[in-house]
């Protein structure tokens, strides 16, 4: 075998075996929860900063459910409950009571705004007919932790923590996926490959044809 066709085959064996290597070293795509299903709510945070907030009021089953404006916690700077679940197609209710000035609802990305109003047994009620989270706020009140959500149906985001509408999505971080037995076995196979590859082109290139096969090219 001639020098050139040496490395020429050398190369191309180096090149698949790399080839192999990446491929089987490529774990299979999980399939990404889409992040719904009836789990633990995920309000991003949005509940963080209200003082009367503990827990996801159950109201599911009922056509339409009251929510307070003005309630005694946080010096009547609450709504109560600060967060309730209810079906798709049910009405939530707004109440005001009077106390701790005027206060209105406003919906974060705009689908619903009450008038800006102190006046005692005022209400407002909007009517929700697509799953999701609604999170809402006292205009004049909001920096003092005066919002509320209204979780809706069952198609919401999720936590992975859980809860008892059903099992939580879960999202699947590839940086935590183990790497298969196969894969550590093909990876050390084609550094082998790699190295033996070099070993034979670089005495190849130092000394030239084998003895071997200087006799048979005359």
């Amino acid at each position: 075998m001639h020098r050139r066709d040496f490395l020429r085959t050398a190369g191309g064996a180096t090149g698949g075996a790399v080839a192999v290597g990446a491929g089987a070293a490529t774990p299979a795509v999980a399939a990404e929860a889409d992040g719904d299903g009836g789990g633990t709510p995920d309000f991003g945070g949005w509940l963080d900063d209200v003082p009367n907030y503990d827990s996801v009021v159950d109201e599911t089953g009922s056509d339409s459910v009251s929510v307070t404006v003005g309630g005694e916690p946080n010096d009547f700077l609450s709504f109560v409950p600060a967060a309730v679940h209810v079906d798709n197609g049910a009405t939530v209710e707004w109440e005001w009571t009077g106390d701790g000035g005027a206060h209105n609802v406003v919906h974060q990305d705009g689908d619903f705004e009450s008038e800006l109003t102190a006046e005692a047994g005022h209400t407002f009620t909007h009517t929700f007919e697509e799953d999701g989270i609604y999170n809402y706020y006292c205009q004049p009140h909001r920096a003092l932790g005066m919002k509320g959500s209204v979780v809706v149906g069952s198609d919401y985001p999720t936590t992975g923590g859980g809860g008892d509408g059903g099992a939580p999505a879960t999202e699947i971080n590839p940086e935590h996926m183990g790497v298969p037995f196969q894969a550590h076995f093909v990876g050390m196979a084609t550094i082998l490959a790699v190295l033996m590859s070099l070993l034979f082109t670089f005495f190849t290139l130092k000394y030239g044809e084998s003895a071997n096969t200087k006799g048979g090219n005359n």
